[in-house]
């Protein structure tokens, strides 16, 4: 059994695994763990990191986060890391015959945030890029772990992580100032407004979960219903004042046992739902600029 970091740092995510049968629970762990250290890498949480290994200190004392990332890449490449989250992750991936490029978007995603003392993107395309690299790669997986094989059901998956990671940068524009990341301008407005393109991606996931296997579906619509809150809750706030005050925003466990009441009413209407065809053609186009998504799918 995998050490278990969705405990710990990912609550909404672990409210919404429980609801996995236990074996698709323990390989969707394995691809949280994974992903989970590569980011905690780049954003230098060397605690978080470091939490694999016995005596981590000689191999990585002299290295840079963005050396470590580099090393690990290494390692996902040639297959020489001993340590279990990488060879963990190895063999759930040639088990389940994905794609190492998805690995490889994850890799880029994670580097650009370590390439240069200040980032600062610029463009909605940039954004979109990143907001796959990063999030649309970890949904991909997740769903290719969980025997996802329709298209749109795939395509889908990468909308509701690109959806994740948008609320995610709405909710850590502060936490991203400190470390000089700006993702969004660290104003009010441009928050609703990522907030409100998060909800494009958002709705575009959902009639989708009908193409996945049905014991998986209620799992991610409690998922998908979680972390959307999160957004709603921030557009509460109505002000950059109100924000600053509120510190880390979340969903207590209150809110989510009525999020997961709600998604038994979302789960009856996608069983009455007819699949849509993709609503973000156009923003997935942006992003094929850069990555080949049909290679990946």
């Amino acid at each position: 059994m995998s050490e278990n970091l969705l405990t710990k740092y990912a609550k909404s995510f672990n409210w919404a695994g429980f609801f996995l049968p236990s074996n698709e629970y323990e390989k969707s762990l394995i691809v949280y763990n994974y992903c989970r250290t590569l980011d905690d890498i780049a954003d230098h949480n060397e605690d978080l990191y470091f939490n694999f290994y016995n005596n981590p200190s000689k191999e990585y004392k002299d290295l840079t986060p963005k050396g470590i990332l580099r090393t690990y890449k290494t390692y996902w490449r040639t297959k020489t890391d001993n340590e279990p989250i990488t060879k963990n992750m190895w063999k759930l991936f040639e088990k389940e015959k994905i794609s190492r490029k998805i690995v490889e978007d994850l890799f880029d995603g994670l580097e650009s945030d370590l390439s240069a003392k200040k980032i600062k993107i610029k463009t909605k395309k940039d954004l979109l890029i990143y907001c796959y690299r990063v999030a649309g790669t970890v949904g991909l997986m997740m769903a290719k772990v969980l025997q996802v094989k329709n298209k749109r059901a795939l395509i889908g998956a990468i909308d509701l992580g690109i959806a994740m990671q948008l609320t995610n940068i709405a909710r850590d524009v502060l936490e991203d100032k400190k470390m000089n990341r700006q993702y969004i301008k660290p104003d009010f407005e441009n928050i609703e407004a990522t907030l409100k393109l998060a909800d494009l991606f958002y709705e575009s996931s959902f009639s989708s979960i009908n193409k996945i296997p049905f014991k998986y579906r209620f799992a991610i619509i409690v998922a998908r219903r979680l972390y959307r809150q999160i957004g709603r809750k921030i557009i509460q706030k109505k002000s950059m004042e109100n924000y600053k005050k509120s510190g880390k925003i979340y969903v207590n466990n209150f809110g989510k046992i009525y999020q997961t009441i709600l998604s038994l009413f979302d789960l009856i209407f996608l069983f009455l739902k007819n699949v849509e065809s993709h609503q973000r053609r156009n923003e997935h186009k942006i992003i094929s600029e850069e990555v080949n998504l049909d290679e990946r799918i």
